[in-house]
């Protein structure tokens, strides 16, 4: 990993609530509001962010862990704003701390873990699976 992320660093992703984030399984409408799988998503996505400009040439990283609370619903049209704190750095994880704020308050609370691999160990572990499906 390239030098410079610390513990402390952060980043922020802001988005708008969509039809398409509510909760919801398969064409069944639970709740016309932010899902918690789209608040692990978007969880997951800005704390990729703050680590990318870090990793090396032959490096990539991959989701490891999601631990998440979903506090309060957030409806249709309201701004959402991801922050994600660097917790902890290793030679092979970065964890974060997101919260997750609306208008309202804080609607999540949650923490990422993200494994820093060498470059294609992923689509090499895709690769041995189709190979053992076949």
């Amino acid at each position: 990993m390239k030098e410079g992320l610390k513990v402390g660093d952060s980043n922020i992703l802001e988005i708008e609530v969509t039809e398409d984030m509510f909760a919801q399984f398969g064409d069944e409408l639970v709740h016309p509001a932010y899902s918690t799988a789209s608040m692990v998503y978007h969880m997951e996505w800005v704390s990729r962010d703050l680590l990318l400009p870090y990793l090396g040439e032959q490096e990539e990283s991959a989701g490891a862990a999601v631990k998440l609370k979903h506090i309060a619903p957030s409806a249709l049209g309201t701004k959402v704003k991801m922050e994600a704190v660097v917790t902890s750095i290793t030679e092979k994880q970065v964890i974060t701390k997101v919260t997750a704020e609306n208008e309202s308050g804080t609607i999540g609370e949650g923490e990422v873990k993200q494994a820093i691999l060498p470059k294609n160990t992923m689509q090499s572990k895709l690769d041995e699976q189709l190979q053992l499906n076949k």
